[in-house]
């Protein structure tokens, strides 16, 4: 909000209060004499006041180093909650008020127990700030009892934050005694699980256990390589024995073990004499000679015992085998040293095959060791967890047993109440007090006073109402204006031309303020016709146009003041004219104009309303009351025409299309704003030409701002006609 407006609305609230300064006076006056009378026969209240300090960590517990968090003041909801604020509500609280009251069997007025309500309304309990401090006051007429109060309430409280803090404790060494059981279990299960899963993957310490599983196999590719080298060399050797000795292996230990064996060497030793015995008898002999009959018949039978003791020896005939079964002692080193090779090849085969199995189970048991140290680090996480647990829950038992049994309050009185010597009752506050009352009433009233009054009260709310152009502001003079205008003048005003009889008066320049602005807003074209209406009747409407019929004349223009109001005409008294004939005889053919119109003061003549006839609107909307408003702008300079208020009848309506214009006369405290909203809506609707408004009968004292009442012909011109332009502009 900006100075300008916050000043405009100030300026909104003193030109109420200036309004209704008499309720808001009469209102402020009785009430404050009433507080001041009901404020001397009441007996004053006394004022105790005792005080609790709290510290943050119970000092007994700080010596044990037990129950250290029971005795801290933090809040539970967050760090900018105050923790007193909540011991400030455990001593309001109806547990520890209730006990203060029984002890002290504390009595209202009608001597029954002061309920609960009612001792509270008479405790305050506040929070020294920079402190950890509780100021605990009560009041009470009688100050020995307010001191013995404060006192015994005191001493409940503590009394009550032991027992709390006590019983704290004690919840929480029971909630500890039933956890601990299952808390023992877990850990035993989780023990038991670690325990199972190293007995099923044999495991004593993986990490030392990796550690050897690569010292073993690098051993074991060192064999390997070893045994593998080895087999090699065996290989090549026993190619190249087998290539000597023409036979293989097998070969070579069968030939070995024949000619190892006697019965064969024997049998081999005769077949070689029988053979050399037949080839010497071929040489002399015959094949079909008895003796070759008889050597071959002979080397047959050895022959075939031969066969039959190879078979024994081999398990095999000759036929399978190298028949030279004589070896000599090279072939015989040979052989043995072939089947030692074949035997140390074999061997070495079966260790490579040993150890290769063996480096491939090392490898695959250190490939699942981070497997497993994972599992196991989860199952000891798991032991871990419930163990400190556990461990946990064995402490706090001891420290809630330790703790229940010590004085865990951590509030303590540093200032006992004493008997208050005076009364809480300052003079000065109990003015201050019942004049701020008074005023609120008495604001309260005129608050009221103007939501019921739903009048205009100001030239400000018809303007910010209406939104018509403010062509004029006419003053209000009443009695108590008697010093601007003089006494032998007041009863020319009663009369209401003021503009005749009081030339000097600043009633007469607001209306030549008015003249003006009716010529500069028909500066185009010269205005002929205009209708005088109002929302209302006794706004002035007909006094308006009365006097600026007069203000127009005084101008040389020749004017006519026709009174359209057959309903409730005026105009007749006004000038003190007789209403014998008038516009209604005019227009039903029954009069004549020259006896119709009467003139009353030079250049302005007036038509009267004439005999009231039965249907004023129908002769009003007529073509003889148009033809007849034409004629008579041909013989005047300047017609003015008193038409009814628009909440009697639409004639203002009608006649404001016969007419140039319409100009609206407003009265601030007689017309009220859903009466002008209505009137404004049925000129706009049916599409009047309204000039503008008039305001008459403004007060001075409850307007804003200063639009007239100045001596000074000029300051007066100024002020209105700068209003009037910025509605113009």
């Amino acid at each position: 909000m900006t100075i300008q407006e916050s000043s405009g609305t100030f300026d909104k609230y003193l030109q109420v209060l200036k309004r209704r300064w008499i309720p808001t006076l009469g209102i402020f006056v009785c009430v404050f004499i009433i507080l001041q009378v009901a404020t001397l026969f009441k007996k004053p209240y006394y004022l105790a006041e005792g005080k609790l300090k709290f510290q943050r960590i119970n000092t007994t517990s700080s010596l044990t180093g037990v129950g250290t968090e029971m005795g801290k003041l933090e809040p539970l909801v967050d760090d900018k909650n105050n923790p007193l604020n909540t011991e400030a509500e455990v001593i309001r609280s109806v547990p520890v008020v209730k006990s203060t009251i029984n002890k002290l069997n504390l009595k209202d007025n009608k001597s029954v127990n002061l309920k609960t309500k009612q001792f509270l309304q008479m405790l305050t309990v506040k929070e020294i700030k920079g402190a950890d401090v509780l100021s605990i006051s009560y009041k009470d007429k009688n100050p020995q009892l307010a001191a013995q109060v404060v006192n015994t309430l005191i001493d409940v409280y503590l009394e009550y934050n032991i027992s709390a803090h006590r019983t704290q404790a004690a919840t929480a060494r029971k909630f500890i005694e039933k956890q601990l059981p299952n808390a023992e279990l877990v850990v035993r299960q989780a023990e038991a699980e670690l325990a199972g899963f190293k007995e099923k993957y044999k495991i004593v310490s993986l990490q030392e256990e990796a550690t050897k599983a690569l010292e073993v196999i690098t051993s074991l590719q060192q064999q390997i390589s070893e045994a593998q080298s080895r087999f090699a060399d065996a290989e090549a050797q026993i190619q190249g024995i087998r290539k000597q000795l023409g036979m293989n292996s097998q070969q070579a230990v069968v030939m070995t073990s024949l000619s190892q064996t006697s019965g064969v060497q024997d049998i081999l030793k005769e077949i070689q004499q029988l053979e050399s015995q037949l080839a010497a008898r071929r040489t002399v002999l015959q094949d079909n000679h008895p003796q070759i009959i008889d050597l071959q018949y002979k080397l047959q039978s050895l022959n075939g015992l031969l066969q039959q003791r190879i078979k024994n020896v081999v398990g095999t005939t000759s036929s399978q085998l190298n028949n030279n079964f004589q070896l000599g002692e090279l072939q015989q080193q040979l052989s043995a040293r072939l089947v030692e090779l074949e035997s140390n090849r074999l061997g070495l085969a079966s260790q490579i095959t040993t150890l290769s199995g063996l480096q491939t189970a090392y490898k695959q048991r250190l490939n699942n060791l981070p497997r497993l140290e994972q599992q196991q680090r989860q199952f000891e996480r798991k032991v871990q967890a419930a163990q400190s647990t556990y461990s946990l829950l064995l402490q706090k038992l001891q420290e809630s047993r330790i703790a229940e049994n010590q004085n865990l309050g951590n509030a303590s009185m540093i200032s006992e109440a004493e008997v208050p010597e005076e009364s809480i009752s300052s003079p000065i506050f109990l003015y201050l007090s019942t004049g701020l009352l008074a005023s609120l009433t008495a604001l309260a009233t005129v608050y009221v006073l103007e939501k019921i009054d739903k009048s205009i009260k100001t030239t400000e709310q018809a303007k910010e109402l209406l939104k018509f152009t403010l062509l004029g502001i006419i003053p209000n003079f009443n009695n108590s204006n008697k010093s601007i205008i003089g006494n032998e003048e007041i009863e020319a005003y009663n009369k209401r031309l003021v503009v005749r009889d009081m030339p000097r008066s600043p009633i007469n320049e607001a209306y030549r303020m008015l003249r003006s602005n009716l010529k500069f807003i028909s500066a185009d074209k010269e205005l002929k016709v205009i209708v005088v209406t109002s929302s209302v009747p006794r706004e002035g409407k007909s006094t308006v146009a009365a006097n600026l019929a007069v203000t127009m004349a005084q101008m040389e223009r020749k004017v006519l003041l026709v009174d359209a109001d057959m309903r409730r005409p005026v105009q007749h008294k006004i000038w003190e004219v007789i209403n014998n004939e008038g516009l209604s005889n005019l227009i039903v053919g029954q009069g004549e104009i020259r006896t119709a119109i009467k003139q009353v003061m030079d250049n302005l003549y007036v038509l009267t309303s004439g005999v009231t006839p039965p249907n004023p609107g129908s002769l009003l909307d007529s073509k003889k009351m148009a033809v007849l408003i034409q004629t008579l702008s041909i013989y005047y300079d300047f017609v003015i025409i008193d038409a009814p208020s628009l909440n009697v009848a639409a004639d203002a309506v009608t006649l404001g299309q016969m007419a140039d214009g319409v100009l609206f006369v407003v009265r601030p405290g007689v017309v009220d704003s859903v009466s002008a909203s209505i009137a404004k809506e049925l000129l706009e609707k049916s599409g009047q030409n309204v000039l503008g408004q008039v305001v008459n009968g403004v007060i001075s004292q409850t307007e804003r701002y200063n639009y007239y009442y100045s001596t000074e012909e000029k300051n007066l011109q100024e002020t209105v006609e700068i209003g009037s332009r910025e509605r113009l502009v």
